[in-house]
């Protein structure tokens, strides 16, 4: 592996060409805890955002009015507002009222910029969710809702046994954009010093002066991700189809 390594060197030295995260072994695992910090941080948000999306189009169909408009509501704020907005929103409105007392005496956050991150990023995707699967929801056939309530189904075990499923099904073309999306809104996580990929890629190219060779470091990286992303959901895609519904 070493030689592996020193290639990059020598490319440098020919050429000019620094790519410091192959030869640099700072620089490199700099660069390799950034990229595990952004795949964890995708990872939690697309779960997060997509339970939030499933328990929003649930209550929307509530019977109680007051829980129908904090739904609609909550998406209005949400998908009308910049991402980065929400951000700093949570970051440093919200969380400067949630502080403690340190040792020093001075405040001390009570909650981390990563949580911060996963939240705002989870509730932002998930506005979206919700109405992505409440689309779902509506094309499923009222007749099929109606054969599960005759059979003594409750409404939340409909819901969950059947027109969920069917609903998810529906969603998967739209639920896949959005996905795609918020791992490339991760980024975002950058301006509360996250430190995810673009966070410590700032890093290195303040240290070495390599912009251009970290920016298209950069580019193949979140290609990458994002490329299996999309692989991954296709395939789930096409396990879960159901002949002549749906996708």
């Amino acid at each position: 592996m070493e030689s592996f390594w020193a290639w990059f060197r020598w490319l440098h030295d020919a050429t000019g060409i620094n790519l410091t995260i192959f030869y640099d072994s700072f620089d490199r695992s700099r660069f390799a805890r950034g990229f595990v910090m952004t795949v964890e941080l995708s990872a939690v948000c697309i779960v997060l955002s997509v339970l939030i999306g499933i328990v929003g189009a649930w209550l929307q169909g509530s019977r109680l009015r007051l829980t129908r408009h904090v739904i609609y509501w909550y998406i209005q704020f949400f998908r009308n507002t910049p991402p980065l907005v929400q951000l700093y929103f949570f970051y440093f409105g919200v969380g400067s009222l949630l502080t403690a007392t340190g040792v020093s005496g001075s405040p001390v956050p009570m909650v981390s910029n990563v949580t911060w991150a996963i939240v705002s990023l989870s509730f932002f995707a998930g506005a979206f969710n919700v109405e992505i699967f409440r689309s779902g929801i509506e094309a499923v056939p009222g007749a099929t809702i109606e054969a599960a309530e005759s059979l003594g189904f409750s409404r939340l075990r409909t819901y969950l046994l059947i027109v969920l499923p069917l609903a998810f099904r529906i969603s998967m073309p739209a639920l896949n954009n959005n996905l795609v999306n918020l791992v490339k809104t991760t980024t975002l996580a950058y301006a509360i010093a996250v430190p995810e990929l673009l966070y410590v890629s700032s890093q290195i190219w303040s240290d070495e002066l390599n912009v251009p060779e970290m920016m298209n470091a950069l580019l193949i990286s979140y290609f990458t991700l994002v490329g299996f992303l999309v692989y991954a959901m296709h395939r789930w895609e096409r396990a879960i189809r159901v002949p002549g519904f749906g996708v």
